[in-house]
Order: structure tokens, then C-alpha cells, then sequence
């Protein structure tokens, strides 16, 4: 990773947590009160070169779901949380991986990181040269149309962002991706 992005990750992943950690506060003890189990979800993902990475978000599922991307679920919305849903909408659930972000293992920009278990996500981007990139919170992908991209056509946007990643292309993903999130666009559960 070029030093440049990673001191804007790591400047902003400082603010963003001394910024947000009462709203943090708030939606760990929201989860908490609405539903039993744990705070955090960690899932294991895959990171740089294909190596696997403990991510943190705030729960939004009901324990005992499925370990699959929420797409292969049959009926996903029978395991999301009430409080799960609007976390996931406004993605106030990944507010944790700011913590992935100080580590390295995360970047803001960048592919979103794939479950462990999506193979064929893995082998597309592996073919592509794209797992030589640090994953991000957000990227190229997500604003493009996140939850409702086939894997094929994701991967392709991951790859458009791994031949003209630069700061520029950063700051335009960035900026697009409250907009995104605002309007609930690409999320389908």
C-alpha cells in the first residue's frame, strides 16, 4: 500500500473513531437490548494475497444464521435482527472495521473483503490480480451497485479499480459512498 493512503487511512480512521464512539456506545447497547448473543459479529474474510482476516460489525443477524454471504440465504430478512435492519441500511454496522482500518488489514478504499466460503468471488479476483489489494470499507463495486452485483460483474469493477486506483479515484468513491448509503442503494436486505 502507498504511504500516502495509508496515513489517510490512518489519520481518518483516528477522527472517525474519537468522532463516533458515543453513536458506537449507543448502537452496541441498542443490539444488545434487542436481541441475545454477542455485540460484535466476527466473520473470517479474506484480506491481502488471499489471507484471512478477522472483521468485526455490530451484529445484525439472530444467532445460529447461516455462515453463507446473505445473498445465498433463502428468506435473509428471517435472521436479520429489527435493529439489524436499519443497521444494515444505513451500514452503522460497519462502523467496527475502523478498527480493521488503524491495523492495516482494511483501507477505506478498496475491494470489500470476501467471506472465507466464497470461493468463486476468491478465484475470479485471484485470476484477475485484484487479491494484491488491501480491502476496503468501501469501493469501486459498492458504489456501483453493491448487494445487487453477480459476483462476475463485481469483480469486474474490483479489477476497473486495481488498473486506475489512485487518490483521485479514492476521494471519488468516498465521496459517493454516503450518497449510496443515504439512499439505500444496492442493499436488498
Amino acid at each position: 500500500m502507498n504511504r500516502g493512503k495509508r496515513l489517510f487511512d490512518l489519520v481518518f480512521a483516528s477522527l472517525g473513531l474519537a468522532l463516533l464512539s458515543l453513536p458506537m456506545a449507543l448502537i452496541a447497547i441498542l443490539v444488545k437490548l434487542t436481541s441475545k448473543g454477542p455485540v460484535l459479529y466476527w466473520s473470517d474474510r479474506i484480506g491481502v494475497d488471499n489471507n484471512i482476516f478477522r472483521m468485526p460489525k455490530f451484529r445484525t443477524m439472530r444467532r445460529g444464521a447461516p455462515v453463507v454471504a446473505t445473498h445465498l440465504l433463502r428468506d435473509p430478512g428471517s435472521y436479520v435482527t429489527r435493529i439489524g435492519r436499519f443497521l444494515r441500511m444505513t451500514s452503522l454496522d460497519e462502523l467496527p472495521q475502523l478498527f480493521c482500518i488503524l491495523s492495516g488489514e482494511l483501507s477505506f478504499v478498496g475491494p470489500r473483503p470476501a467471506l472465507y466460503n466464497q470461493a468463486d468471488l476468491i478465484a475470479l479476483r485471484t485470476r484477475l490480480g485484484v487479491q494484491r489489494l488491501v480491502p476496503g470499507l468501501t469501493g469501486w463495486a459498492q458504489i456501483h451497485g453493491r448487494d445487487e452485483l453477480p459476483i462476475a460483474v463485481k469483480v469486474e469493477f474490483d479489477a476497473y479499480y486495481l488498473k486506475h486506483r489512485s487518490f483521485f479515484l479514492d476521494m471519488r468513491i468516498l465521496l459517493r459512498t454516503p450518497l449510496k448509503v443515504i439512499f439505500g442503494d444496492g442493499v436488498s436486505h
